[in-house]
């Protein structure tokens, strides 16, 4: 036990002395500025499965001494609970992490996290070469570390490990592209979030050249430096398993002269507050999830057979879009743009979509625009904003009530379904009379 111990304890041994503390189910245990004179509080972390370290240098641990195992010892980090390790707030000499990191393979930990940590130095990786690790999902958040570019040998070394790693996050950390090489050697990656960065346009058709990240399914471009939209389709064209897109939070521009497939297994895409002020075609032809809230549309003209959930919220919308352009869909988001009415055509479609949102807009509560609103709530589908969340502007004498509680008739809302059997019987007694 004293070398696992060990083995925590030069991960997370700090400078100043401090302690391990465990949460009510005793499954998480967080350890705080931990000393030699501390060592125990480590040791009591060992049942948890989720360990964080949090604050310190370790650079004084440079030469810690690692020596093979003893099978006893192999037996016991084998038997360990931890699934989870969260380092936070270290100072990391990257050639005690190389040193240590092969010592997980005889671990069940499969998620490792890196929060607001500093990289610091060249590691050697050599003696990773062709060794496995459980880690499927690494996770670097507010990091700094050397560039990646010209780092294509060490991750080489660790490629055995990287190439069956399944998700893999980077964000907030200054990355400004993911060269070539690096992409291939993730051969069963599905999840690659690299939000929050500073990648360009420029950056992206390397990153995702021919044979890198072949499995990807789930890519996050969130806040980047991303501007055209064409370009960004043109550079994930080879990610044939794509399925989730995420653009948002870039300021994308459409370029007329060019034209772009997206990949065709992708579903959901993402294109919220992107600055758009019209929809951007292509569009992906399977679309199931399109989310374009927080944009500046003033109209969607579309048509998606397959799209399943439509978010449209935080827009500038003069009018619902038509529904008989997505016949499959069940979601539908209108919140907050400058709707004034629902055409009753309209709310005989949406009253059989399973979820609608329509609140926050400024809704003229003549008969047509009120009553269609209550027919659609009737139906039991619209959102929880309803009744708060739906208000009249307009016509002045409802203007601030709630469009609940405007007084719509049959006679007034649809006088043709009275007038109707009305005229049919007085012309049935028309005809008796006769």
């Amino acid at each position: 036990m004293n070398v696992a111990v060990l083995l925590l304890l030069g991960l997370g041994l700090l400078e100043a002395e401090g302690r391990c503390f465990f949460n009510r189910t005793q499954e998480h245990c967080v350890c705080y500025n931990l000393s030699q004179e501390s060592i125990g509080s480590i040791i009591q972390c060992l049942p948890a499965s989720v360990v964080e370290f949090w604050g310190g240098e370790l650079e004084r641990y440079i030469a810690f001494p690692i020596s093979d195992l003893d099978p006893s010892t192999i037996e016991m980090l084998g038997s360990l609970d931890i699934r989870k390790i969260i380092f936070g707030d270290l100072l990391v000499p990257e050639i005690l992490l190389a040193r240590v990191l092969r010592f997980f393979s005889y671990t069940r930990v499969q998620e490792l996290v890196f929060e607001s940590c500093i990289f610091e130095g060249r590691g050697s990786w050599a003696e990773m070469a062709n060794q496995d690790l459980p880690i499927l999902s690494l996770h670097f958040h507010n990091v700094t570390s050397a560039p990646l570019m010209g780092r294509e040998q060490d991750f080489s070394s660790l490629s055995s490990w990287l190439g069956t790693l399944q998700e893999l996050a980077v964000t907030s950390s200054h990355v400004t592209s993911l060269p070539c090489g690096i992409g291939r050697v993730f051969r069963a990656l599905l999840s690659l979030d690299v939000a929050q960065n500073n990648l360009g346009d420029e950056s992206l058709m390397p990153a995702f050249c021919e044979g890198a990240f072949p499995q990807l399914q789930v890519l996050s471009l969130q806040h980047n430096n991303l501007t055209s939209y064409h370009s960004v389709c043109k550079s994930v064209q080879l990610l044939r398993e794509l399925q989730h897109l995420d653009l948002s939070q870039n300021k994308l521009t459409a370029d007329l002269s060019s034209s772009c497939q997206w990949p065709v297994a992708l579903r959901i895409f993402n294109l919220s507050d992107t600055g758009l002020d019209e929809v951007l075609t292509p569009l992906p032809p399977s679309l199931e999830v399109l989310d374009m809230s927080c944009n500046h549309l003033h109209a969607v003209d579309i048509s998606l057979s397959s799209l399943k959930k439509l978010f449209l919220n935080q827009n500038m919308l003069q009018a619902a879009p038509s529904i008989r352009n997505y016949p499959m869909l069940d979601t539908l988001d209108l919140d907050n743009n400058s709707i004034t009415e629902l055409p009753w055509d309209e709310v005989k479609l949406l009253g059989h979509i399973w979820d609608v949102a329509a609140a926050g807009n400024p809704y003229n509560c003549t008969c047509s625009g009120a009553g269609g609103l209550q027919a659609l709530a009737s139906t039991g589908h619209l959102g929880q904003g309803w009744p708060q969340g739906y208000t009249c502007h307009s016509p002045p004498h409802y203007q601030g009530r709630l469009v609940k509680d405007v007084p719509v008739s049959v006679l007034q809302c649809n006088s043709a379904a009275v007038i109707a059997p009305v005229c049919i019987i007085l012309v049935l007694l028309g005809v008796a009379g006769a």
